[in-house]
């Protein structure tokens, strides 16, 4: 796509970039077979819908072929998690749970680099992405829940609390062994069963999941995982020995999630798409700003369901910002993954990029202006470049839908209350980031913005303590801290 807007001095980046070494994770660390299949009961089992190619969004090679579960598999995963639920995990001394998860949080630790390594070759992230953000975040969660296993009384104070039972767990592609993780942890501490359905396109690292839970010789049929497709999906929604559902992925899934569910007994907690806003002030620390604004849509390719992807800017301190924001692109180096120096990677599939391809000329279609950095993209793969988009009415498509893509919107605006009007001037409700010296003006937007989740002063900042959930079209329900714990349990009142 052509570049409408100037862009800044840059020099010759390919010089500047020429002399960094590679990471030392390759993909010799990791051991790849040809074929997977499901596991369910503790073995490995061949599915009965056939297979799907996973592809590396680097290259468009295939990299191994999963099983593409069908109902009678996931009732085959159902029954077993059942059985396994009756059979004793729910009556197990808590502290037994604990040692369990705590083991898994160990065995991933140990063999963390094939994990990362794994990670970025099956979604196309950086590994120093995978390395040292995913990777460490999964065996947090974990650590954190294995600690909570045996202590559920204080996190519902004044309640009797029991386990749900079966579990549905759907994760997306953006993050999947992270999502993985800090759903499977909370609910195998809290006594449930998980059958876990991860997303088409990511499946690799949770089977390898599934690995190591087998070597901490979790009980068959604790955790059960069955790779497939949106069939496979909908086949453990409406499945009638599911307690409850765990869904991670868009808005319209999320919708036709909780219309199949209504009106039945399972639970259901949904982590939907999001339109975050970043909000900059005047008295900002500019230089700040600009990284949180990078990391805030730049990150993992912008596949973020909490992205900043709309830049809200004061008036007065536009064109400094802009200027800032041009020229730190500049300096964003797109390629291999598994390079240590990579900043964005490779979009994670084609229907991706086609997607984020058509709300970029569309929003060039419509009058925006369309800044990216110079520079060769790979021949091979799936790659966007960093993109920003000004010149917007608020109107069109890109400033209203989730991109999930590495493009930011510009707006400006003069005082706190217009901030407020144009950052909650969406359907959406995930995630806000606000940049102010003063105190008492993060005060009064956090009070008055609409979203789950609302950093100051910095963007992306995760911890399992902190729970995670959106309001509107981005869900409900919390995951992490003691409100994502109780997503997993049936309480009722203790009687005085």
């Amino acid at each position: 796509m052509a570049t409408t807007d100037s862009a800044p001095e840059a020099g010759d980046l390919a010089q500047t970039f020429a002399g960094y070494v590679p990471s030392i994770e390759s993909r010799d660390i990791v051991e790849l077979r040809e074929s997977y299949g499901l596991v369910i009961d503790g073995e490995e089992r061949e599915s009965r819908g056939g297979s799907l190619a996973t592809i590396d969004p680097s290259s468009g090679e295939r990299i191994a072929e999963v099983g593409a579960g069908n109902a009678e598999d996931v009732d085959d995963a159902v029954v077993a998690a059942r059985r396994a639920f009756e059979a004793g995990w729910r009556d197990l001394a808590p502290r037994v749970r604990a040692k369990y998860i705590f083991r898994i949080a160990r065995l991933l630790q140990d063999r963390a680099r094939e994990f990362a390594v794994l990670e970025s070759m099956d979604g196309g992230k950086p590994i120093r992405e995978s390395r040292d953000i995913d990777i460490p975040l999964s065996a947090a969660h974990l650590f954190y829940h294995a600690g909570w296993a045996d202590k559920l009384e204080y996190a519902v104070p004044g309640m009797s609390a029991r386990p749900l039972g079966v579990v549905g767990q759907i994760i997306p592609w953006n993050f999947p062994l992270l999502m993985a993780s800090w759903k499977i942890a909370p609910a195998l501490a809290c006594g449930n069963t998980v059958v876990l359905k991860p997303a088409e396109t990511t499946p690799l690292t949770a089977l390898l999941l599934a690995d190591l839970i087998q070597e901490a010789d979790l009980p068959p049929g604790v955790v059960n995982v069955v790779t497939g497709a949106g069939e496979t999906g909908a086949a453990l929604v409406s499945h009638p020995g599911v307690d409850k559902i765990a869904f991670t992925g868009s808005t319209g899934v999320g919708k036709q999630i909780r219309r199949q569910v209504a009106g039945t007994k399972t639970r259901l907690t949904l982590e939907l798409g999001g339109k975050g806003a970043h909000v900059v002030f005047e008295d900002a620390a500019l230089d700040q700003a600009v990284e949180g604004i990078v990391d805030g849509i730049f990150f993992n390719q912008g596949h973020v369901c909490c992205a900043g992807s709309r830049l809200l800017v004061q008036e007065s301190i536009a064109d400094d910002v802009l200027n800032r924001l041009r020229r730190r692109m500049e300096r964003l180096r797109v390629g291999d993954p598994l390079d240590k120096n990579t900043d964005v990677g490779a979009i994670n599939s084609h229907a991706q990029l086609e997607r984020i391809q058509e709300f970029v000329e569309g929003a060039e279609a419509e009058g925006c202006r369309i800044y990216q950095p110079g520079g060769d993209l790979p021949e091979r793969g799936f790659w966007f470049r960093p993109t920003l988009v000004t010149g917007l009415g608020g109107s069109e498509r890109i400033a209203r839908e989730e991109v999930f893509g590495p493009v930011l919107t510009v707006q400006t605006f003069r005082t706190e209350a217009e901030a407020v009007a144009k950052a909650n001037a969406t359907r959406y409700g995930l995630s806000a980031g606000i940049w102010t010296e003063k105190g008492s003006r993060i005060l009064w937007m956090a009070e008055r913005l609409h979203a789950g989740v609302i950093w100051a002063n910095t963007f992306n900042q995760f911890d399992p303590a902190s729970p995670f959930g959106g309001v509107r079209e981005s869900g409900f329900g919390r995951e992490g801290g003691r409100h994502g714990l109780q997503e997993y349990l049936d309480v009722t009142p203790v009687a005085p």
